[in-house]
């Protein structure tokens, strides 16, 4: 099923470089034309869940040079997700909003997804051929209703100075980290591996078992049924995912205690990692994209500043996986004031020129079928394809990745032991 997957994904990226007379989405693009009277007065907002978003205004700015009386601007909206659609039924509802492929799933979010406009109509213009498709969730009528700025992985920020110091190699394998994190322990660091464990969204225990549950599930489709109908059989597949996090812990890779005094997994996870004495910090992309920004704000990095990357988790002896998935989506308000000037916007940020310039700006992956990385995911360009897994073709979906979740946590805090998680599967709520 795996390489049936693979399949699939190598064969939508070539029919996407063969559909403008073979030529790549990037050469096909000849850079943005204005559709619209470039003197249009209005306003365009778009509302998220990040604190702040430079590299969204960045293109603001740029989409300025050629629509100069257009004002744009990004708004915060504190809990995010619960107020989403108060916000879309207010007068003053935004034009574009973060949104999330586990929102298709829950009919709680059947609000949200009735404002959200089709992107892929035609009469819209949006070059989706420069995403990768893997990437691009359809509705059950077929329609686009959100578009990836950014995709994200799972894997482990590793500081790449200390290794050297310490004469070792970043483990490729799971002997190898055992084995490194064995003479690690040796050399005086109590916890060569460390991440966030206080809850269960974002610990490092679904950090690790996530992306071999998936990876169990795309061998087997008969159990990727069963798992997204949180059938209770389902459980033994996620046997191999919990009994890693328990083997981590159990094999001295990793300390718990060490790992509940980090408070949060962006700014403290980062902070922790820039104290210098971390081999290996345990989360996800979106943590990764923290890292530029708060390099001037530890004390301890700028002092001692040393190289660093985000390489994926040898939890196996075929190394890691790359679990391609989109991290912030953006939607069209179909209601929204000045459609037309947003949906404009929405064909010029839609392009691999500025995708990737976002991505690059972030420090996140680029969603677009160029795959431009960042020099710190530069292991993940390293991974074979048949070890890139979409979870969007593979048809993983929320309420399942609520299983591994909360099973996840359970197990490496202690809670609960494998064969009782593995036996509450489409329990865990």
């Amino acid at each position: 099923m795996k390489k049936l997957i693979c399949i699939i994904l190598v064969m939508s990226v070539v029919l996407s470089l063969t559909a403008c007379g073979g030529k790549t989405p990037a050469e096909t693009e000849e850079g943005f034309v204005p559709a619209l009277d470039t003197g249009t007065e209005c306003s365009i907002t778009v509302v998220g869940s990040y604190d702040n978003f430079e590299a969204l205004e960045a293109e603001f700015d740029r989409f300025n040079e050629f629509y100069p009386n257009v004002q744009l601007s990004y708004v915060k909206l504190d809990d995010y997700n619960n107020i989403l659609g108060t916000v879309l039924e207010g007068d003053d509802s935004p034009n574009i909003f973060f949104s999330h492929t586990w929102m298709m799933d829950n009919e709680k979010y059947d609000q949200v997804l009735a404002h959200m406009e089709d992107l892929s109509d035609p009469a819209l213009r949006l070059n989706l051929d420069c995403v990768r498709p893997g990437l691009l969730k359809h509705d059950e009528e077929g329609r686009v209703i959100m578009v990836p700025v950014f995709s994200r992985s799972y894997g482990m920020l590793v500081n790449n100075d200390l290794f050297e110091k310490e004469g070792l190699s970043v483990p490729a394998t799971w002997s190898e980290l055992v084995t490194v994190c064995d003479e690690l322990r040796k050399k005086g660091y109590a916890s060569p591996m460390m991440g966030y464990s206080r809850d269960t969204s974002s610990c490092f225990m679904y950090t690790v078992a996530y992306p071999m549950f998936v990876a169990t599930l795309a061998d087997n489709p008969e159990a990727l049924a069963l798992a997204n109908d949180l059938d209770p059989k389902a459980g033994e597949y996620m046997r191999p995912a919990l009994e890693k996090i328990g083997q981590l812990i159990e094999s001295g890779c990793i300390d718990p205690a060490e790992c509940d005094k980090i408070e949060d997994n962006y700014t403290q996870v980062i902070l922790r990692f820039f104290e210098g004495d971390v081999p290996m910090m345990i989360c996800h992309g979106d943590t990764v994209s923290g890292t530029r920004k708060r390099e001037s704000q530890s004390e301890a990095f700028t002092a001692s500043p040393f190289n660093y990357s985000f390489t994926p988790l040898p939890l196996t002896e075929d190394g890691g996986y790359f679990i391609d998935s989109p991290s912030v989506e953006f939607s069209v308000n179909k209601d929204c004031n000045d459609l037309d000037m947003t949906n404009e916007f929405m064909r010029f940020l839609v392009s691999t020129a500025e995708l990737d310039e976002m991505a690059s700006v972030k420090r996140m992956i680029s969603p677009t079928v160029n795959l431009s990385f960042d020099p710190v995911y530069a292991p993940f360009g390293q991974i074979s394809s048949e070890r890139i897994i979409s979870p969007e073709v593979l048809g993983i979906t929320d309420p399942l990745t609520v299983q591994i979740k909360l099973a996840a946590f359970r197990v490496g805090s202690g809670e609960m032991t494998v064969d009782e998680a593995v036996a509450m599967y489409g329990s865990f709520e």
